[in-house]
């Protein structure tokens, strides 16, 4: 099976045809293929296949074999691998995704995809609908229990459940050791992606991510967003802001009914690999 291995701001994926391989013999190797010792290794598999609503449907894996909604730095990455492989050649996209669909304007020169931007909506703050086992209509500024000690937490869901939890200073949690508690506390009956964030002014956030069935990573789209969200819905950044993430910088704006996202991905190897190994 031919892959192409990409990367979004370090958060890194195996890109797939859907149109030339079987999914259902791709989805028991995930795991193994993710390995980052004896496999390709990445956060995740993305395979395309056929929309009968849409210009093209993304699937996403986590790195731990399950299949998550959406991906935001993963979906700049898929149109870029569908527009310069072949399988839709537009310039702006309509993606179908376990999520809702997702809407990609794409920079092309010379036929490459240079800058992609894309737009994340309809986020949710109920928290029946996250879910979220807490009363209410919205989740902002609630208290759970870690190790002992009472740590703030916003909570929507954008693609994905994101958790976000403001830090005083970059230093002020251990980011694996409190994300991977709270990814699978009971409050989170389909668990939640991590968000760790330092405000540092009205335009710039910093952010430390622990990803749902990846661990630890260098940046989440979705996760990006969802900060920039929750950060304005309290009234500590502007509408427009950068998010530094560890892997690089991206660039969000809130919209009336969710947010637009804005980076670069790139191609970072292809290959080959014999799934009967897998």
């Amino acid at each position: 099976m031919k892959f192409t291995k990409m990367q979004g701001a370090g958060n890194d994926f195996l890109l797939i045809d859907g149109f030339k391989y079987n999914l259902e013999e791709i989805i028991p190797k995930i795991k193994n293929l993710c390995d980052r010792r004896f496999g390709v290794g990445g956060d995740g598999i993305m395979v395309a296949l056929p929309s009968e609503t849409c210009d093209i449907k993304m699937f996403y894996y986590n790195s731990d074999g399950s299949q998550g909604e959406m991906c935001g730095n993963g979906l700049r990455c898929f149109v870029k691998f569908v527009y310069e492989k072949g399988i839709v050649q537009k310039e702006n996209l309509k993606i179908e995704t376990l999520a809702g669909v997702q809407y990609a304007d794409l920079t092309v020169k010379d036929g490459k995809v240079e800058a992609i931007e894309i737009e994340i909506g309809n986020p949710i703050f109920n928290p029946k609908d996250i879910p979220v086992n807490v009363a209410g209509e919205e989740v902002f500024n609630r208290e759970i229990e870690i190790f002992g000690e009472k740590i703030k937490f916003s909570t929507i869901f954008l693609g994905v459940p994101h958790t976000v939890i403001f830090m005083e200073n970059e230093n002020q949690y251990d980011i694996n050791k409190i994300g991977r508690e709270i990814e699978v506390h009971p409050l989170f009956p389909k668990k939640t992606n991590v968000n760790f964030i330092f405000v540092k002014d009205r335009k710039t956030i910093k952010i430390f991510t622990w990803e749902r069935g990846a661990g630890r990573t260098l940046a989440c789209g979705t996760g990006s967003c969802s900060a920039g969200l929750i950060s304005y819905r309290l009234g500590y950044t502007e509408k427009e802001a950068k998010i530094i993430t560890e892997g690089g910088d991206l660039y969000i704006k809130i919209l009336e009914n969710g947010v637009k996202l804005r980076g670069g991905a790139e191609i970072t190897f292809e290959g080959e690999v014999d799934l009967k190994k897998y």
